[in-house]
């Protein structure tokens, strides 16, 4: 097979890692398998943890956040949870913008080798902002900060959140920086297919009804510490807790726009992981994410490498100004 980078029959190639909280660690073996295969892309687009993930990837860290992945447990997420309530979100983020420091530093996304843009929504006029330029922690940052849960990041004066409300799987900002084949990574195919109408008995049986959570007294912050593990993780299998409740009616959203978008504009090769079973908040989930993002990728290698004539494709040098 010929180079997709040799002579005038060259192939930018364009890579569009959508939305998706906990599952977005399958990205993680996606890009590996692409990898393992010769297929670089010259352009990665992310909307929140697809952000993360190839903000990592273009900054050579990639490695070291799939081993924070897989080392963490359900105490370690909640350990990144600074709760915050009196501010904007439930969380304000400044743990997990710590670590993104400590992985990423100072790196401009301008000095990357190869493009990336994180997308995120601009509260109160609902505009699609594409971060293409200035730090690459910030950019990440406003690009996963899921309304509600993590405080809004201000970024040149505007205010910026979650860019799955206008974006999910960035396969539009590919196409404008001059990807010619596109690659989309959905997270949320298995909610695509549950997306029907049902008739339900508008009176539940009394054994179907959700319980209050009962207070917790306590006189130290262990109680406290108790009813908000509960009311972010849910007390059990049939109860969500908040952010459960949160980012699930917030994922369905998402899920009826990026098909809305994916109709109108679709990429030229989709990858779907197969993640039904595993929930938004699941980040202790990382090995099985990881698997599962390898083993779809896979399965879609053989006719990637075929249409990109793909041996061995080294990413392009291409000029990062951006209008």
């Amino acid at each position: 097979m010929a180079n997709a980078n040799s002579g005038s029959g060259k192939i930018k190639i364009g890579l569009a890692l959508g939305g998706g909280a906990a599952r977005g660690w399958a990205h993680i073996g996606v890009l590996r398998a692409l990898k393992d295969a010769g297929i670089h892309p010259d352009i990665i687009a992310g909307t929140s943890i697809g952000a993360v993930v190839g903000a990592c990837e273009l900054a050579g860290q990639l490695a070291p956040l799939e081993e924070f992945a897989r080392e963490l447990t359900r105490r370690r997420v909640l350990g990144y949870l600074d709760f915050n309530f009196a501010g904007t979100g439930l969380i304000t983020g400044h743990r997990l913008g710590e670590r993104l420091k400590k992985q990423l530093g100072d790196i401009r996304i301008e000095d990357l080798a190869r493009r990336f843009t994180a997308v995120a929504t601009e509260i109160g006029t609902g505009h699609e902002v594409w971060l293409s330029r200035g730090p690459l922690v910030e950019a990440v940052r406003a690009s996963y900060a899921l309304p509600g849960v993590f405080r809004p990041v201000k970024v040149d004066g505007r205010w910026l959140f979650d860019g799955a409300l206008v974006n999910p799987i960035p396969i539009s900002v590919c196409r404008a920086l001059g990807a010619r084949y596109v690659i989309a990574v959905n997270l949320n195919i298995d909610i695509s297919s549950r997306g029907t109408i049902s008739n339900v008995n508008p009176m539940p049986a009394s054994d179907d009804v959700m319980e209050e959570t009962p207070p917790v007294t306590g006189k130290n912050g262990i109680a406290v510490r108790r009813l908000l593990q509960r009311q972010i993780l849910g007390k059990g299998e049939d109860v969500p807790g908040i952010t459960t409740v949160m980012m699930d009616a917030f994922n369905i959203v998402q899920d009826r726009i990026a098909r809305s978008r994916l109709a109108g504009d679709p990429p030229d090769a989709m990858i779907s992981p197969r993640l039904h079973g595993i929930g938004l908040f699941d980040f202790h989930r990382a090995e099985d994410l990881i698997q599962r993002g390898e083993t779809a990728a896979k399965r879609e290698i053989e006719d990637l490498m075929r249409e990109l004539g793909v041996r061995g494709h080294a990413p392009q040098s291409t000029s990062l100004t951006v209008t």
